[in-house]
């Protein structure tokens, strides 16, 4: 009787002990889908649009929370869901936001009648991709552009995104190793 009392508790013990193990992984699982899909995320650039700031492959966090308190800036680079292309993310950065009038003059991208200075740029002129050379944002719309302005499919393209439509805004590089670090989402230092 004693070794049966023996034999019980032990393998009370160990469904015991099995079960806080499911209870945690469940709880971690539940904790880590939260923040994935409020918070913060990671996602791998794929294409060559925001040449030269970043590179086909790179590994960047995006916050997902910001966007709730604040509203999107000229010069960050965001991830937002593709306008023309259902599930699929791109990476743009911000070029117009609400209120802004932004034309194409001469190769140059002007905002509210001034030239934007867009040192990131490795070319230096911005084709129109259509007839349409300027666009004036509402009250929740946003122009977002490639930095690699002759091969980006963007707001030249599809026009101006509703604030709705970005996810994120990117703010830390994870990889390459050797790039790792915060992203520079104040280009025009305003």
């Amino acid at each position: 009787m004693k070794e049966e009392n023996i034999q019980n508790k032990k393998e009370n013990s160990l469904l015991n002990t099995l079960w806080d193990w499911v209870k945690t992984i469940i709880v971690a699982l539940a904790i880590t889908f939260f923040i994935k899909m409020f918070i913060v995320d990671a996602t791998i650039v794929s294409g060559k649009s925001m040449l030269n700031t970043l590179h086909d492959g790179d590994w960047l966090m995006v916050n997902k929370v910001g966007k709730h308190f604040r509203d999107y800036k000229r010069g960050e680079i965001v991830i937002l869901n593709a306008p023309d292309f259902p599930n699929r993310l791109y990476v743009k950065r911000v070029i117009g936001v609400p209120g802004d009038f932004v034309e194409l003059r001469d190769g140059d991208v002007y905002v509210n009648s001034e030239k934007l200075e867009e040192k990131y740029l490795d070319v230096d002129h911005t084709p129109a991709k259509t007839d349409q050379v300027g666009w004036v944002l509402g009250g929740n719309e946003y122009l977002v552009f490639g930095d690699n302005r002759t091969n980006s499919n963007d707001s030249r393209d599809f026009g101006q995104i509703y604030k709705e439509e970005i996810v994120g805004h990117a703010f830390f590089r994870i990889y390459p190793f050797a790039d790792a670090g915060m992203i520079d989402n104040n280009p025009y230092e305003n």
